[in-house]
């Protein structure tokens, strides 16, 4: 194979793709609304990409991909990742969210801690938020304090990280409306 392909394949969810390299996954296209969104996604970001039909390493992330979104627990050990492109910090908070295990969570501020950057959440979040293996590495696991659970991911398509933890059976915390916000902090009303 010469330069990166891609693959669009069907899921409980809707029609994922895939692109890689030689070297390995490239990324993780989780489906938009239409599978022509899909496409224009991948296209955009990965404009020399070619479809064809997947390599051994696609079709084993492929296999669990579609096993994860079933309810099952697949192992993405043996799938080749290309990080060719992928900044040192981010790739360590990768292996991270990866040692999480499946229906856990842990927040941006615990993971940088763990890593030996206590003041870095806000860089955990961006790594998480550039994430390109979606569901291979699992960046749904990670979450703001407090551990809401409403945030889309650029490659996540329609599907939120809420839906994704409770494929896992994980139960995380909704985001307060502004109505729980703001009562509060409203002055009390004046009695007549």
């Amino acid at each position: 194979m010469v330069g990166r392909g891609y693959s669009i394949f069907d899921t409980a969810i809707g029609r994922c793709g895939i692109i890689w390299s030689g070297t390995g996954v490239v990324a993780v296209q989780l489906p938009e609304a239409r599978e022509i969104d899909t496409r224009r996604r991948i296209f955009a970001v990965h404009p020399e990409a070619r479809e064809q039909r997947p390599s051994d390493n696609a079709e084993l992330a492929i296999d669990g991909i579609v096993s994860l979104l079933q309810g099952d627990d697949p192992d993405f050990s043996e799938v080749s990742l290309d990080a060719g492109g992928v900044p040192g910090f981010n790739r360590r908070v990768y292996e991270f969210a990866c040692s999480i295990p499946r229906g856990e969570t842990r927040t941006y501020h615990e993971v940088a801690k763990a890593l030996g950057a206590s003041g870095a959440a806000h860089s955990v979040a961006q790594a998480i938020a550039r994430n390109p293996y979606m569901l291979i590495v699992p960046c749904h696991r990670l979450l703001e304090a407090g551990s809401y659970a409403d945030r889309l991911s650029p490659f996540g398509g329609v599907i939120s990280k809420r839906r994704l933890l409770a494929l896992e059976g994980a139960h995380p915390v909704a985001s307060k409306t502004l109505f729980e916000v703001l009562l509060p902090v409203a002055p009390p009303r004046p009695s007549t």
